[in-house]
């Protein structure tokens, strides 16, 4: 049951995330990369930070500081950064697209360093899951802007910093609490992209936003900085890594809707068949059998 609710949490985690991509590409030409990433966790944290207090969260324990500060630090600042300079090359369909390697990567990474075993159900969910995300998306590839493709590696390879991330967390996570370890994180990497942007004229840039604008930024701290991630490390705590991570094929489908309604991106009847494909990845690889995760030890 845990691992179904982790994973019904972080389909919505990666629909909010969606909108998140569509608000950055809006602001891509009214902001620079770093500004963008500062507005979404700085302006996360300073939704997080006043909930986290009210409610005595458990707070990540001293001896992990520095893990916590450095898995913050190359999540919310370097991934973000790099995911907003990719964004400004290509479309949010391809640069989610790209992002939806997120599965694999995990999975991958996940076995590697010892964390989680693969299995041919899980692998032929993830595979099918990723399968769907590129057949909804095949006919808007060739209607790319010149020069798409290197948002699309810069997307594929930040996508690695995401994966490590998925995989190194949870027993931080279960140290401390979701929403103590979400804050301190994103607090690090929040901050740094504040101090960078303050120093790079950001704060200009958004006083010269308009309407649309300071809407779509609102929405990237609050919906795309503070709930999509406080439901994500959520839904780590309760589903293993590569069962979470594959949500993120949901990314891109709604990011394709919401960029066809808003954006005028194109849209076509692939994404009916990629969606269904999509979510049967997604149940193949959730419904497998397994044993209970070892429980983590928490410090004296």
């Amino acid at each position: 049951m845990s691992e179904r609710l982790g994973v019904g949490v972080a389909i919505v985690s990666s629909a909010c995330g969606a909108g998140a991509a569509v608000a950055t590409r809006y602001l891509i030409d009214a902001a620079d990369p770093i500004t963008l990433a500062a507005i979404r966790f700085g302006g996360g944290v300073l939704c997080l930070l006043p909930l986290a207090l009210i409610f005595g969260v458990r707070w990540p324990q001293r001896r992990d500081w520095p893990a916590v500060a450095g898995l913050g630090f190359m999540f919310y600042a370097v991934f973000f950064v790099f995911y907003n300079v990719a964004l400004g090359f290509t479309t949010v369909a391809r640069g989610t697209l790209a992002l939806s390697t997120l599965p694999l990567m995990t999975m991958l990474a996940g076995a590697a360093l010892g964390i989680e075993s693969l299995s041919a159900r899980k692998t032929t969910g993830v595979l099918l899951a990723m399968l769907g995300v590129a057949m909804a998306l095949a006919s808007s590839l060739a209607q790319a802007p010149s020069g798409a493709w290197r948002g699309d590696v810069i997307m594929a390879a930040a996508t690695l910093c995401m994966a490590l991330y998925n995989v190194w967390s949870r027993p931080y996570i279960g140290r401390s609490s979701a929403l103590g370890f979400l804050t301190a994180g994103m607090a690090v990497g929040g901050g740094a992209l504040v101090v960078v942007s303050a120093l790079s004229g950001g704060a200009a840039q958004i006083a010269g936003f308009g309407a649309g604008e300071v809407i779509a930024a609102l929405y990237l701290a609050a919906g795309g900085g503070a709930l999509a991630f406080f439901l994500w490390v959520f839904a780590l705590k309760h589903a293993s890594p590569t069962r979470v991570a594959t949500t993120m094929a949901v990314n891109p489908l709604v990011a394709a809707l919401l960029a066809a309604l808003l954006l005028s991106e194109p849209i076509t009847l692939n994404l009916v068949l990629g969606l269904a494909a999509v979510f049967l990845g997604i149940w193949i690889a959730t419904t497998e059998s397994s044993s209970p995760p070892a429980r983590v030890r928490r410090g004296r």
